[in-house]
């Protein structure tokens, strides 16, 4: 595997143990810190409000603000615990209009359906999405740094066959309306910056190309990577000729293998090379308004652990072949049988889910060196483990329901903030039933452990670090019983609970 190094300022690296014999009592292990071996600059963790917040952006309040709050916040309860996750990016999906289409949109699930700003006579109207818009100004309330805007489809004014889902897997624009949707998105990063005085920092137009999109699930268009890449030099001109300084993110590959590998669809795979090998012909890597990272959705690659590792360390291999090129894992829930591991069927609101999550999460910070990682629906309606709040699904009042996902996914987003550098952890053999994870940051004097135990012992475990001089002082628990709850930290050694994961904070002497 080649390990790109950033040398930047702060935070950790990951140890991922292999181990799998038994052990019977509470076990002892040294874990070794070397801040001065350092990996990928952390950019970000974040999730999507696509779909339900275009309906509890309407709900009362008190409920909505309690949402956003376990979302957002970086405040503490009086009791010392995390209000909420803190995520450092906000997702904003930028409809195409089915809702305005209603039951002749196709789109059979009306939660499933997106609203437009563009109006038919190509006016704008700032009012729409007003869920949705509520949901992006309580989140740069609670100073969330990092605003991106995706569009599953084009407007349905500019697709081929006027409607935001695709016919027979063929791409729903032609080449003429380019440049019209480009001027739509960038109308959308103005108008929002107008009317919220938010600032949409970066532009995804494509979302899962590989995927035929042709089936009325949801908004959703395919495209080649020619097509990719005639869209995006179209957005580049828009963007570059207004002087919006907002980044384009390509890639959303539907799985990570097409980001590397020709697979089963070669017009739409081997997306890094194709897009940042200045010798294709579909090179974007030049383009002023192209953020230098690719994106790809870890879906149906996670299990078992061997695969995992497998395809993120061939990932990794090919993003590093790419001077200054990064890797965000930009959607993520669990979905399908995961090689009889967990079923993506039904919610989840216990710790099961959640430590699968976090240790997805671990492998793609670890072996994929993903430097910016994203959940997909922050809040679901729906009957899958695709949430971390849970709703009932109602317009206008509800409740709602919190997930140890949600609590997992805060060891990280809480306490890893952007500009992190993850830094390296070695393990002993400790011989335990599963892989203790473990994952180290810095950034400036702050120190950041993140580690996953998924083994039904109890594990003690002595930090060192390896001559420099740091004082761990506060750990975090998301357990069955705990919602990262602090605990204090006497010495430099942890007891991380049995199937739980742990957060341990601390500041460089």
């Amino acid at each position: 595997m080649v390990k790109r190094v950033v040398k930047t300022t702060l935070f950790a690296a990951v140890g991922l143990n292999l181990a799998m014999s038994c052990f019977a009592q509470t076990k002892q292990i040294k874990l070794s810190i070397n801040p001065a071996k350092t990996y990928q600059t952390i950019e970000n963790f974040g999730a999507s409000d696509a779909w339900a917040c275009q309906f509890v952006g309407n709900w009362p309040d008190d409920k909505k603000n309690k949402i956003a709050d376990l979302l957002f916040s970086n405040e503490n309860n009086a009791d010392g615990s995390p209000k909420g996750i803190g995520l450092s990016m906000w997702r904003f999906n930028i409809g195409a209009g089915s809702a305005e289409q209603g039951e002749n949109s196709g789109i059979r699930d009306e939660w499933r359906r997106a609203e437009s700003f563009l109006n038919i006579d190509g006016t704008y109207n700032w009012q729409k999405q007003a869920g949705q818009v509520w949901f992006l100004k309580a989140a740069k309330q609670r100073n969330v740094p990092q605003f991106l805007g995706f569009a599953n489809s084009p407007p349905v004014q500019l697709t081929t066959n006027g409607k935001a889902y695709a016919s027979q897997g063929n791409v729903n624009i032609s080449p003429e309306h380019y440049t019209e949707f480009a001027t739509y998105l960038a109308k959308v990063v103005k108008g929002l910056e107008l009317t919220t005085k938010i600032k949409i920092n970066y532009i995804s137009p494509v979302n899962e190309p590989q995927w035929d999109w042709s089936d009325g699930g949801q908004e959703g268009c395919p495209y080649t990577n020619t097509q990719i890449a005639d869209v995006v030099k179209a957005l580049n001109k828009v963007f570059v000729a207004d002087n919006i300084d907002s980044k384009i993110i390509i890639g959303e590959a539907g799985e990570i293998d097409y980001l590397y590998t020709k697979s089963n669809k070669p017009a739409k795979a081997y997306q890094i090379n194709d897009f940042f090998n200045s010798a294709s012909p579909n090179y974007l890597g030049n383009l002023a308004a192209v953020a230098h990272s690719i994106s790809g959705h870890s879906y149906f690659t996670t299990s078992p652990m061997a695969r995992s590792i497998k395809m993120r360390t061939a990932l990794a291999d090919s993003v590093a072949r790419i001077k200054n090129l990064s890797f965000w894992q930009s959607e993520y829930c669990i979905l399908g049988d995961n090689a009889g591991e967990i079923n993506g069927s039904r919610r989840d609101l216990g710790i099961d889910a959640a430590l699968y999550l976090a240790s997805v999460i671990s492998t793609d910070l670890t072996v994929a060196n993903a430097s910016a990682w994203q959940w997909w629906t922050a809040i679901s309606a729906y009957n899958y483990k695709d949430g971390l709040i849970y709703i009932d699904k109602k317009k206008t009042d509800g409740n709602f329901y919190t997930s140890k996902m949600l609590w997992a996914l805060g060891n990280y987003s809480r306490f890893v903030k952007p500009g992190a550098v993850r830094v390296d952890v070695t393990l002993p053999d400790d011989n335990l039933p599963r892989p203790l994870q473990v994952l180290a940051f810095k950034r400036g004097k702050d120190a950041v452990l993140v580690i996953v135990n998924s083994n039904t012992d109890d594990v003690n475990i002595a930090l060192e670090t390896q001559g420099a001089k740091i004082k761990f002082a506060t750990s975090y628990t998301t357990s069955a019983n705990d919602e990262l709850r602090p605990g204090p930290v006497k010495g430099n050694t942890v007891k991380v609970k049995a199937r739980s994961v742990m957060t341990v904070v601390g500041k460089a002497k």
